[in-house]
């Protein structure tokens, strides 16, 4: 077949750094002229030409450093502005190993579970692993179990291993390590077995080994404890039933958190107290690890606007410097990640500055970088995703232990497909476990995707789509019913309490796919929703809608496919990619 010069059909345009858009032309040219040899060169030399301009959004596929679009702490002058990641990482923990820095944080209910993220100075970071891929009990998180699961851990580093202490509330403290962050940790240990146990943290001191941990007062009715105990030295089972070195009941209520420390012969316990929201970072120390410990408030919110500045990590850079890496809470958008100066004085840490001549540091805005004795690119968690060989990138979780039934994850492939997993008897997808999910990146931006519903026999009562997902949320989707396609824009009021979803609009689609929309602006995350037939003009449908953050974890965005429970198995949705920009752009 001879293949004209004319094109009946233009060269989608390439916006710049998106991997959607270059998948997509390349998909375009491919089918148009897989026929004529000069066209083929021509389309070869203009996706090479292409990949400068696309640099940043094809670095995921490409194994490099991923920059987001919506927010960049670093700079680029040498300073680097807080939060250092505007993203729901919940009770950081940080060690540094050589020239490397590592990062885990809670997780809860999400799997896979403790994320590893690795850094060269402190503000540029990019997800490698995850530590635990199914929380065990397997049959109790094979259902999302909100608020449960993976609270608070620490990792540290000890005799050539990497070690990851997190406590359930409902099950104990757990333990997972390996020799290479990057490679598979070992299956979690159960060290310590009972309820309320939480917040542990490890500390090797000659051949003894040290846990010290909270209590969660909804189960273990009492907190504003911290308990030391024993371990055997391979860190894998506690020794004695341990003693009671710190209550803060008069002075500090709610301390919780606490990571354990050794310098210039003190003991030291930072721990933070006061409440998520409103609280204050809290040092305890003590030449005898069983006290009696001296305390000091070292930041807390003081004049500025941030928030209950506490729970995060010590850690030193190689040139001498220390810092502490704690969040802040920020409401539907969790609990964001700062990074703040340490000077010591005295033998007592002061973080921050002392804005108000107190004698305790306040949180600041931006700072010059880390001293790590060099200059590192620009990096950021992974946001967009081009689902290489039809797997969903380490940025992605799903609400409860995953299973191998709810996805394709085909080789060769470069689409997500995802199977229409039955709602059961659910009233809606707050108990729905094949939600693959990730963080809001930012305080605005936009979430884009395309998705195409199998087309099959049995369609009816099938539905994907885009989804912020909260105690209340909502989506925009494609759903198939009475011979025709429609998008639809779904609301789900109080989900958490059980409430049905409400249909807000409904448009016929022409096809079985559609391009969906989601612009989220600041300051409350409030969602507009849209569509688009040929990729380039979007229809606004529905409603805005104030996104909710789910328990103890910020509101997530992500993909799903589903079926009522009342119709025939089968039948899946193909998600060709998933990009994040900035609200306006394509």
């Amino acid at each position: 077949m001879e293949t004209s010069l004319i094109r009946e059909k233009p060269f989608r345009p390439l916006a710049h750094d998106k991997l959607c858009s270059l998948k997509m032309n390349y998909r375009y040219m491919k089918e148009e002229f897989s026929t004529d040899y000069l066209w083929k060169a021509f389309c070869f030399l203009f996706l090479i030409l292409q990949l400068a301009g696309t640099k940043e959004s094809y670095a995921q596929d490409m194994g490099e450093k991923y920059a987001s679009q919506v927010w960049v702490s670093d700079q680029g002058d040498g300073t680097f502005t807080n939060p250092v990641l505007y993203a729901d990482y919940s009770d950081p923990d940080v060690v540094r190993v050589g020239d490397d820095f590592y990062m885990t944080v809670s997780s809860f209910n999400c799997m896979p579970g403790l994320p590893i993220l690795h850094s060269k100075d402190l503000v540029n970071w990019t997800i490698i692993n995850h530590a635990v891929h199914r929380l065990i009990p397997y049959e109790v998180y094979e259902v999302p179990q909100h608020s449960k699961g993976v609270w608070a851990p620490t990792i540290r580093y000890h005799e050539g291993e990497f070690y990851i202490y997190w406590g359930d509330p409902d099950f104990g403290v757990f333990m997972v390590k390996t020799k290479d962050p990057s490679e598979k940790w070992s299956d979690p240990v159960l060290v310590l077995e009972g309820k309320g146990i939480i917040d542990p943290s490890p500390l090797w001191d000659g051949d003894q080994a040290y846990l010290v941990h909270a209590w969660a007062g909804s189960r273990a009715g009492v907190n504003s404890l911290l308990t030391i105990r024993k371990m055997n030295v391979e860190g894998t089972r506690v020794l004695d039933e341990g003693k009671n070195v710190f209550s803060g009941h008069d002075n500090h209520h709610t301390v919780e958190g606490p990571k354990l420390y050794k310098k210039d012969g003190y003991y030291y316990i930072f721990a933070p107290a006061g409440g998520v929201e409103e609280g204050w970072q809290l040092v305890l120390r003590s030449k005898d690890i069983y006290g009696p410990y001296e305390e000091k408030v070292v930041i807390e919110q003081g004049g500025t606007d941030i928030n209950g500045p506490h729970q995060g990590a010590w850690v030193n850079t190689q040139n001498g410097e220390d810092w502490f890496v704690h969040f802040q809470d920020q409401g539907v958008y969790g609990r964001v990640l700062h990074l703040n100066k340490i000077n010591w004085s005295e033998g007592w840490p002061l973080m921050g500055e002392d804005l108000d001549g107190n004698g305790i540091g306040e949180p600041l805005k931006s700072y010059q970088k880390p001293d790590v004795g060099g200059d590192y690119p620009k990096a950021t968690p992974q946001e967009s995703d081009g689902f290489k060989d039809g797997k969903p990138g380490l940025q992605w979780q799903w609400y409860a232990n995953p299973s191998v039934k709810w996805s394709a994850q085909i080789p060769g492939t470069d689409y997500l497909r995802l199977f229409a997993m039955s709602k059961k008897e659910l009233p809606n997808l707050w108990d729905q476990p094949n939600l693959l999910l990730q963080k809001l990146p930012a305080p605005s931006f936009s979430a884009n995707t395309k998705v195409k519903l199998g087309i099959e026999w049995n369609t009816a009562g099938k539905s994907a789509g885009l989804i912020m997902m909260g105690q209340s949320y909502a989506y925009v989707g494609i759903t198939y019913k009475d011979g025709n396609y429609y998008v639809q824009q779904v609301n789900c009021m109080a989900a958490i309490d059980g409430n049905p979803e409400k249909v807000i609009e409904e448009k016929m689609l022409s096809a079985n796919e559609v391009y969906l929309k989601m612009d989220v602006r600041a300051p409350d995350a409030t969602c507009y929703f849209s569509y688009s037939e040929d990729g380039e003009n979007y229809t606004s449908i529905g409603l805005p809608f104030k996104a909710e953050k789910d328990l103890w974890i910020s509101a997530k965005m992500g993909l799903f496919t589903v079926s009522e429970a009342d119709v025939r198995m089968g039948s899946y949705a193909d998600f060709d990619w998933f990009s994040v920009n900035g609200v306006g752009k394509e």
